[in-house]
């Protein structure tokens, strides 16, 4: 009689916990759960990036700071040297112009313009 009451009593248990944990795997399984986990997940990502943009910044920073010392930009300026200008498009040369209105670059000139070749 004690044997058939515990083997009833452990299935009943048994069953519970197998209900109890399949009800919890369904509630996980639900499209509200699933969209709230994928988000959770999004959030986490965007966080794990921007930790990495951020350590990437200071490392550039950092190597930045070394290849000006190693190549001395960071020296001071003699004031008696002229400015130095670099330019990526100079001006067209205002006696070059036809007078048609027409306006040419010298190269190198960059087109930013995607729909330009097409």
């Amino acid at each position: 009689m004690f044997r058939r009451t515990f083997w009833f009593t452990a299935g009943a248990a048994a069953g519970v916990w197998a209900t109890t944990k399949v009800n919890r795997k369904l509630k996980q399984l639900t499209p509200e759960s699933l969209a709230a986990q994928a988000a959770d997940k999004a959030i986490e990502t965007g966080h794990k990036l921007k930790d990495f943009a951020l350590d990437v910044r200071d490392g550039m920073v950092r190597r930045e700071a070394e290849l000006g010392g190693a190549l001395g930009l960071d020296a001071p300026v003699d004031p008696d040297l002229p400015v130095q200008r670099h330019f990526a498009v100079e001006a067209a040369d205002p006696a070059d112009r036809a007078g048609d209105g027409s306006h040419h670059r010298k190269l190198p000139y960059k087109s930013y313009n995607r729909n330009e070749d097409h």
